[in-house]
């Protein structure tokens, strides 16, 4: 039943990181890729605004909560698996767990300081100069999400290729147990949170 109910969700994981890192390779080197190519001039083209009709968050919020859900549940079905298996089912979710982070600590301010400049809102705290550099610290940034993306990728695919793992590791000691729950209670009041802010 572990076993099922691993795959199942590496299989998720698998189906949902690929497009992602399509996604976030085209949003990087495309949309990004003009919006940052000149500023503070080239930042009315970012995806916000009256001028375009979607926002890339109706793709990569759903995404990445399939992605956030299909990764925890693939390391808590599988985690009396031995630490040479088990390690596979960290990656993704921890790495998706601090790509959501960095995204909402980072990203989210960046892309609010650069468009109010890129609008000149009353809200508008950059100069050009500082745009400038923002812009390229962006950029920079993002590509730490896309390597992120891949790796959640990998380490499904490759758990999900390789065979079972017979022995079931030991329990862990009450203090770990108390631990990990602790950090599961963190991630769900992050998602939460999340959520509430979209």
């Amino acid at each position: 039943m572990r076993e099922r109910l691993t795959k199942g969700f590496l299989w998720l994981a698998v189906l949902v990181s690929g497009p992602i890192v399509g996604a976030k390779l085209f949003d990087l080197i495309v949309l990004a890729g003009a919006w940052s190519a000149d500023p503070p001039h080239s930042l009315r083209m970012m995806p916000y605004g009256e001028a375009w009709p979607v926002d890339t968050g109706v793709f990569f919020i759903p995404f990445s909560a399939a992605l956030l859900i299909a990764s925890f549940g693939a390391l808590v079905a599988g985690w009396r698996t031995p630490w040479r298996y088990r390690w596979l089912l960290c990656v993704p979710s921890l790495g998706v767990f601090a790509l959501l982070v960095l995204t909402v600590v980072a990203f989210w301010p960046m892309n609010a300081a650069l468009w109010h400049h890129a609008i000149r809102s009353p809200n508008d705290a950059l100069t050009d100069s500082q745009s400038i550099t923002m812009a390229r610290h962006w950029v920079q940034l993002d590509w730490l999400r896309v390597a992120g993306g891949v790796a959640a990728f990998i380490a499904a695919l490759r758990a999900l290729t390789l065979p079972w793992p017979d022995e079931i590791a030991s329990k862990d000691p009450p203090i770990v147990q108390a631990l990990l729950l602790i950090a599961l209670a963190g991630v769900v009041a992050f998602i939460v949170w999340f959520v509430l802010n979209i």
